[in-house]
């Protein structure tokens, strides 16, 4: 996703003179192609990630629309405060990346995992929340982002995993994307771990269980008519999230159920214990919280025996 986001910044920033990239002393070897085009719409304030959020506030105030990088734990909680007060505050199109959700940074220990970045940016109601699953989409958000006013945080993932050719790149603000048809089950994602989602389908196809598998690249504020409509047609539905388990995918569903009266029942898959300073690989990291593609099965069939 990372080589994705560049690519297609530097292919905006040549048509839109507003952009401008900021980096608290991150990306080396990856923005260089921004760098060396548009020195001066570029800018390492160095390891002062709130100060990067302050500069790109104001930036945008005077009419660039700033683009603040740095690892997703920090970019999303060192700077909450500075992205609450200055773009969400003043409705300013500041976007803020997240590099590296979830376990990517694994073996750089707890402190670098960014497990609660998603629901920390869905609780304002001026800004969006948005976690695409492969390059491809990762290059429709950021066109579509062109037209948004206001805010955004944008988690990406530093690896480059095979885009999911059923999606083909497509995404719509507050909509589920459904990426493959199934009647037994609904397993719904966000961000890079439907890829071990539609591994799980696969495994429980041998079982004789069609799961659908959908992406949900936007935690809106509020569950909207898209994502109701898909709940209604499913009796169960599994959310699978590389974060906390409170607060980002699992709840937006739980609330759209609660509110609404739907008749489909939940199983929230992410991470539910406290990080107690064990670290290891991302894959590793998914296996110990049981987010890999063998455990998301066995957890569905479980859910679909405890519902017959």
């Amino acid at each position: 996703m990372r080589k994705a986001f560049v690519e297609t910044l530097v292919d905006l920033a040549g048509r839109d003179e507003r952009i401008f990239l900021v980096t608290a002393d991150l990306g080396w070897s990856a923005l260089e192609p921004f760098a060396d085009r548009f020195p001066r719409r570029f800018l390492n304030v160095g390891v002062a990630e709130q100060n990067m959020l302050g500069i790109a506030t104001g930036l945008a105030k005077i009419g660039y629309v700033p683009f603040a990088y740095s690892i997703a734990n920090f970019s999303s909680m060192r700077c909450y405060e500075q992205f609450r007060n200055g773009p969400v505050f003043h409705g300013l199109p500041v976007r803020v990346i997240g590099m590296g959700g979830g376990f990517s940074y694994g073996h750089a220990g707890p402190s670098h995992f960014s497990l609660e970045d998603l629901a920390l940016a869905r609780l304002q109601p001026g800004a969006l929340a948005l976690a695409p699953v492969d390059s491809a989409q990762t290059r429709s958000i950021l066109l579509q982002l062109q037209a948004v006013p206001g805010p955004a945080y944008l988690r990406l993932d530093k690896t480059e995993e095979p885009d999911i050719p059923a999606l083909n790149g497509l995404f719509a603000f507050n909509a589920p994307q459904l990426v493959r048809p199934g009647n037994d089950l609904l397993l719904l994602s966000t961000g890079s771990i439907a890829q071990e989602a539609l591994k799980a389908s696969d495994l429980l196809q041998n079982h004789g269980i069609a799961a659908a598998v959908a992406v949900q690249a936007h935690l809106s504020f509020r569950a909207e008519d898209a994502l109701i409509d898909l709940l209604r047609t499913h009796r169960a539905v599994v959310t699978v999230e590389e974060a906390f388990r409170t607060g980002g995918l699992g709840s937006l569903v739980a609330e759209a159920i609660a509110v609404h009266g739907l008749s489909c029942r939940l199983c929230n898959q992410g991470v539910n214990l406290p990080l107690d300073g064990v670290t290891g690989s991302r894959e590793y990291m998914r296996r110990r919280h049981g987010l890999d593609a063998t455990s998301l099965a066995d957890r569905a069939r479980l859910f679909l025996q405890e519902l017959s």
